[in-house]
This record gives C-alpha cells, sequence and structure tokens, in this order.
C-alpha cells in the first residue's frame, strides 16, 4: 500500500493493487514458454503413410521407433546406429511388462529396411509392434 495524496490527504491508504510486478512476472513466464515452445515441441519429420486405421491405447511405456525416408532410425526420438538399436531392443525385452513397439516408418523407406528391424525385435524378444500411420481422408483402403 502506498500513501497517496490524491485520494484524501497525506495519512489516507490507497487500498489499490499495484499491477506492474504482476504484468511483468506475466511477462518474463510468456517469454520463457515463447522460447521453450519450440524445443519441447522437436519431433522427428517422417512421412507416415496413409492409412484407415483405429487409434491405439498407448502405455507410457511403449517405445517409439522411427525409421527415416534415407534408414536411419531413432528410439524414443533419439538418432540410433544399429549396435544401438540392438542394445535398446534387448534392454527393452528384459521389461516387465514387455513394452509394446510403436513403429514409425516413412512411406519412401524401403521395405527391406523395415523388414530388417522387424527381425531386429523378434531376435530380441519384442512381439508387440504397433505401425503408426497417418488417417486417410478419403477413409480408403
Amino acid at each position: 500500500m502506498s500513501m497517496n495524496p490524491e485520494y484524501g490527504g497525506e495519512g489516507d491508504l490507497v487500498n489499490d493493487i499495484n499491477m506492474t510486478p504482476l504484468i511483468d512476472v506475466m511477462l518474463v513466464l510468456l517469454i520463457v514458454f515463447i522460447i521453450t515452445l519450440p524445443v519441447m515441441s522437436h519431433a522427428l519429420k517422417v512421412d507416415l503413410p496413409k492409412a484407415a486405421s483405429e487409434p491405439v491405447k498407448s502405455d507410457t511405456h511403449d517405445i517409439d521407433l522411427s525409421i527415416r525416408a534415407d534408414g536411419t532410425l531413432a528410439w524414443n526420438r533419439q538418432p540410433v546406429d544399429e549396435a544401438g538399436l540392438t542394445a535398446q531392443m534387448n534392454l527393452a525385452a528384459k521389461q516387465d511388462p514387455t513394452p509394446a513397439v510403436r513403429i514409425y516408418a516413412d512411406q519412401h523407406v524401403e521395405y527391406g529396411r523395415v523388414a530388417h528391424v522387424l527381425s531386429a525385435a523378434q531376435h530380441a524378444g519384442l512381439s508387440k509392434l504397433d505401425f503408426v500411420t497417418e488417417p486417410d481422408p478419403t477413409g480408403a483402403h
């Protein structure tokens, strides 16, 4: 509270809330969110094939495996090589319960590359595999 001669003299108190500190804090928070939003929504660019499909209920332990058009791999959005993929799959297969692996395969990736990844998953002991597609706007199969 401040003293303000405008409100009845020197001895009267002003009962208004000073909004300046609140506005300063809100502007700082707005700037922080504007800066961190692109970092938080960092996603891999994968051109998924279109298909009529139903949404799959996912679990927090599920694993996202991306196969880009150039054949590079990403395990939970982190780039991984062949040795790293094998190690990650072996670790995942030892978890209880065994997590599902959601495969985001670019529609331009070679079938042989996808088959190689599926074979590695089977060899590691991962049997719950989901292929993720984009919804087909025409609804055709």
